[in-house]
């Protein structure tokens, strides 16, 4: 009686201990503390790359002297535009596709090296660099139009996303992706990011540490790939189906097979 006592006690401390620890390893940013004092200060800028594609608006009170500036689908570089009431709305038809060497053509003004810059760097540099043609300071407005990442592996939507923000999180990459499942590994998320070189590198990240929001890897850049790993116990419930359908499917031809040679003899 008393042994049996013990089993049950030790079982259910067992099962105490896996679920506390299950839970431990289900929180995102442990340590809150930890948490704010990261946070604190902390401001990102996306920085421009290779093959970013980039709407950059040009206005000033005269439409005649910044419609040089312009170029609409089907214009060539040499092409201008006596029209400069163009919106936000038309960026697909005004990208300006960051070249490998990091520089894109620009109308009268040439090659432009822009990698590296923030958005609002390269609003000045152009600023800067038309201000010889024109009689006031322009209005330049630099936007990213092709930011997309992929998010694939232990969660809900898994594919990829695209978005007019200029920074997204880990989280937020996640979030819309439906956040991870149950069976995820969130103590080893991996991050595929190509630099600007075009080497690919692996990164590992621990979402269960609040720390992460200190991460260099904390923001997505352009065409990330975030990779959500399966625990163990999912891989397991995997084969143990795939398995068992195997041997069911396998058990049925053996009773039919069996069957039908009795119903023969018979």
């Amino acid at each position: 009686m008393k042994i049996r006592k013990v089993v049950c006690m030790l079982t259910l401390s067992t099962l105490l201990v896996s679920g506390c620890t299950s839970y431990q390893k289900s929180l995102y940013l442990q340590n809150e503390q930890v948490l704010n004092e990261s946070l604190e200060g902390q401001l990102y800028d996306f920085r421009i790359m290779p093959k970013d594609e980039l709407t950059i608006l040009v206005s000033t009170t005269d439409p005649e002297a910044s419609a040089p500036f312009y170029r609409k689908i089907g214009q060539s570089k040499e092409s201008t535009s006596s029209n400069n009431s163009v919106g936000m709305q038309d960026a697909k038809l005004l990208a300006y596709l960051v070249d490998n060497q990091g520089c894109i053509d620009f109308p009268v003004l040439g090659s432009l090296k822009v990698m590296g810059l923030t958005n609002r760097e390269c609003e000045a540099l152009i600023r800067e660099k038309l201000q010889p043609y024109l009689k006031e300071v322009p209005n330049v407005t630099v936007r990213t139009s092709n930011y997309k990442f992929s998010v694939l592996g232990e969660v809900v939507k898994p594919g990829t996303y695209t978005t007019d923000a200029e920074k997204v999180t880990i989280f937020e990459a996640l979030a819309q992706a439906g956040d991870m499942t149950l069976f995820s590994v969130r103590d080893d998320v991996q991050l595929l990011r190509e630099d600007s070189t075009g080497v690919r590198r692996v990164y590992h990240l621990n979402l269960n540490e609040a720390n992460i929001a200190q991460s260099p890897y904390f923001y997505l850049q352009q065409n990330d790939v975030v990779y959500v790993k399966p625990t163990k116990a999912k891989v397991r419930t995997n084969t143990f189906n795939s398995n068992s359908s195997m041997w069911i499917t396998l058990l049925s031809i053996v009773t039919s097979i069996t069957s039908l040679v009795l119903a023969i003899s018979k």
